[in-house]
């Protein structure tokens, strides 16, 4: 059973999908963890834990989101918060989701 996250107005945040961070949005580590900024948005946001850094950092070369979190080794205890995170992240643009070449015509 697929479980879909909502993050607000838009298509549902799909874990089962693949995403990537979205091209016009860049990441930069810092002490805390990351930034990630969108130039065509102009939004900021603070990634504060480590594995969210890495699985933004993953989703790009991945099956999916889940498949991003496995390969990174998030523990199972922190999946949930990961993935809520996740969420936000595409609701405000910063990752979206990939389209496969498969569907394309």
């Amino acid at each position: 059973m697929r479980r879909l996250l909502s993050q607000g107005p838009g298509p549902a945040f799909d874990p089962q999908a693949p995403y990537r961070l979205h091209p016009q949005a860049e990441l930069r580590d810092e002490e805390f963890g990351a930034l990630a900024y969108h130039f065509g948005t102009r939004r900021l946001s603070f990634l504060k834990a480590p594995a969210l850094v890495d699985v933004v950092r993953a989703l790009g070369d991945a099956e999916s989101v889940e498949a991003a979190v496995r390969r990174c080794a998030v523990p199972e205890a922190q999946r949930p918060a990961i993935l809520r995170a996740l969420a936000g992240l595409a609701g405000t643009d910063m990752i979206q989701r990939r389209v496969s070449e498969e569907s394309l015509p």
